[in-house]
C-alpha cells in the first residue's frame, strides 16, 4: 500500500527481519537495499558504476530461473516475467536502480539483494502487479530460488571481470599496434642506446619502439592466460559449497544456461566447497594487472625522458602537444598523457595490495571481502583500458623523431668506439675515447684524423644496419 509522508514523498511499506521501512514507491529496489544505503555510505560509488557486474548479476538470475523452471520449482508465468526482467537489465535497463555502495559488509549480500529486489519488482510490473507485491513474486523465494549470495556474487564478479578484461585486451592490442607502426616508421633512425642513463652503444629508434610493442604483446598474452582461471564458477554451491537447498540437477543446468546466456565457456568447479572460499584466481589476475601497469608505467617514464626539453633535455622525440602546460610559463607543453598513465599504474599497483590482503583475510568457508576485490579489479581494469587507449591515440600515434639530433648524438658519443672496437682494436679505441672525452671532439673525426680507418670504411661501419645490427631484428 502506498503512503504519503510529511515531506510528500510517496512510499510503500516493506518488511524484513529488522522490521518495517518506507521505500520510495518509484524505486525498483526494496527494504534490503534501503538498509544497505543506510549502512554503507562509504564511497558514494554505486554498483551501477560497473555495468558488467549489473549485467552479470542479471545473467546469473536468468540462468538460475531457467534451471528452476526446468526442474519444476518455478512456474511458467513467474519464470517468464523474471526472465524478461533479466533480459531488460542485461540490455542496459534499470541500471540506475543498482544503488548499493561498491564497498559493503556482508560478502556481497547487499548487492545480491539489490538485484533480487529490482528483478522481482520489474517482473511484478511485467505481470501487471504493483511493485512490492511480493506475495506474487518474492525477491528471495522466487528470484533467489536455489541460490545463495555466496555462489551468486562470486560467479557474477567473475563474469564481470572476464568481460571487462576482454575489453582491456582489445585496448592493449591497439597500443601494441601503435608502437609497432612507430617502430616501422623509425626503423633506420640511428640513436644512442643508454644503460644507467649513460651512453652505451648505437641502436635505432625503431628498435626502441619495437621493444615497447613486444612488451605490451607479451603482457597481453599473460593477461589472457590469467583470465582463463575465472571461467571456473561455483554457481549451485549455495551457502558454503555443500549445495544445500539446490535440487538435484540444478548445478549442471544453471551453469549450462549461464554459459549459453553469456557466451563464455564456463565450467562448474570440481570441488564447490573449495571454490566458494578460494580467491586465488582473483589474486592471479590482479598480479598480472600489476605486471601490465608496472611495465606500462616504465614505458611512459621512457617517453617522458626521451621527449624532455626541448632545449635542456634529451629532446630525441616529440610528443604531440595536446594542451598548454603552464598557467605562468608561456609556450610550455607537458607530457600529460604519459603522466596520467603513470598515475593509473600507481593505482593498479595499490589495488593489487588491496586484492592480496582481502584474499588473505578470508576465514573458513567464505571470504567476506570479495566486494573490495570486485571494486579493485573492476575499477582498475576500466581505468587501465581508458588510459591505454588515450596513450595510443593521443600520444604514441603522433610521436615524431628529431632525426638529425639523434644522428649527431651517435657521431659525437664516446659510446661509438664500442662499435669501432672490432675494426681498430681495443687499445686504439681506448685512446680515441679518452681524447674525445677530454677534447669534446667526435669519435669519427678523431678516427679519421689518426688514420685508423679510411673514410669509406668508416662510413660503411656507421650505416644504421651495421651499427644497430638491423639484419638481426627478430622476425625479419
Amino acid at each position: 500500500m502506498a503512503h504519503v509522508t510529511p515531506d510528500t514523498l510517496i512510499t510503500r511499506s516493506e518488511h524484513d527481519l529488522i522490521g518495517d521501512r518506507e521505500v520510495p514507491s518509484d524505486a525498483y529496489w526494496g527494504v534490503h537495499t534501503l538498509r544497505a544505503l543506510d549502512n554503507f555510505p562509504i564511497t558514494g560509488i554505486p554498483i551501477a558504476s560497473s555495468p558488467y557486474l549489473v549485467q552479470a548479476l542479471a545473467a546469473v538470475k536468468q540462468a538460475a530461473a531457467t534451471a528452476n523452471n526446468e526442474l519444476g520449482l518455478l512456474d511458467d508465468q513467474r519464470y517468464a516475467a523474471i526472465r524478461a526482467a533479466c533480459e531488460e537489465i542485461r540490455a542496459g535497463a534499470l541500471s540506475d536502480q543498482f544503488v548499493v555502495d561498491v564497498i559493503q559488509g556482508g560478502a556481497g549480500t547487499s548487492t545480491n539483494m539489490n538485484a533480487n529486489e529490482v528483478i522481482a519488482n520489474r517482473a511484478l510490473e511485467i505481470m501487471g502487479h504493483a511493485r512490492g507485491q511480493y506475495d506474487v513474486i518474492h525477491p528471495n523465494e522466487h528470484v533467489n530460488l536455489s541460490q545463495s549470495t555466496n555462489d551468486v556474487y562470486p560467479t557474477a564478479v567473475k563474469i564481470a571481470v572476464i568481460m571487462a578484461t576482454h575489453d582491456l585486451l582489445a585496448a592493449m592490442q591497439v597500443l601494441e599496434d601503435s608502437f609497432a607502426r612507430k617502430a616501422d616508421e623509425f626503423h633506420d633512425v640511428l640513436k644512442m642506446g643508454r644503460t644507467q642513463l649513460q651512453d652505451a652503444v648505437p641502436m635505432t629508434l625503431g628498435q626502441e619502439f619495437r621493444t615497447y610493442s613486444l612488451m605490451i604483446g607479451e603482457d597481453r598474452a599473460r593477461l589472457g592466460e590469467a583470465v582463463l582461471l575465472l571461467h571456473e564458477i561455483n554457481l549451485g554451491a549455495t551457502a558454503i559449497g555443500t549445495m544445500l537447498n539446490a535440487p538435484a540437477g540444478y548445478v549442471q543446468a544453471a551453469c549450462g544456461h549461464l554459459a549459453d546466456i553469456t557466451g563464455l565457456p564456463l565450467e562448474t568447479a570440481v570441488d564447490l566447497i573449495e571454490a566458494t572460499q578460494d580467491c586465488g584466481a582473483f589474486v592471479q589476475l590482479s598480479g598480472t594487472l600489476k605486471r601490465v601497469a608496472v611495465k606500462l608505467s616504465k614505458i611512459c617514464n621512457d617517453l617522458r625522458l626521451l621527449s624532455s626539453g626541448p632545449r635542456a633535455g634529451l629532446n630525441e622525440i616529440n610528443l604531440p602537444p595536446v594542451q598548454a602546460g603552464s598557467s605562468i610559463m608561456p609556450g610550455k607543453v607537458n607530457p600529460v598523457i604519459p603522466e596520467v598513465v603513470n598515475q593509473v599504474a600507481f593505482q593498479i599497483i595499490g589495488h593489487d595490495v588491496t586484492v592480496t590482503m582481502a584474499a588473505e583475510a578470508g576465514q573458513l568457508q567464505l571470504n567476506a571481502f570479495e566486494p573490495v576485490i570486485c571494486y579493485s579489479l573492476s575499477a582498475g581494469i576500466s581505468r587501465l583500458r581508458a588510459s591505454i587507449l588515450v596513450l595510443a591515440e593521443r600520444c604514441v600515434d603522433g610521436i615524431t623523431a628529431n632525426v638529425e639530433l639523434l644522428r649527431a648524438e651517435v657521431e659525437n658519443s664516446i659510446g661509438l668506439v664500442t662499435a669501432l672496437n672490432p675494426y681498430i682494436g681495443y687499445a686504439a679505441a681506448t685512446e680515441v675515447a679518452k681524447e674525445a672525452l677530454v677534447s669534446g671532439r667526435g669519435v669519427a673525426e678523431l678516427v679519421l684524423e689518426r688514420g685508423l680507418l679510411p673514410r669509406a670504411k668508416l662510413e660503411a661501419i656507421l650505416r644504421p644496419e651495421v651499427l644497430a645490427n638491423l639484419s638481426k631484428r627478430p622476425g625479419h
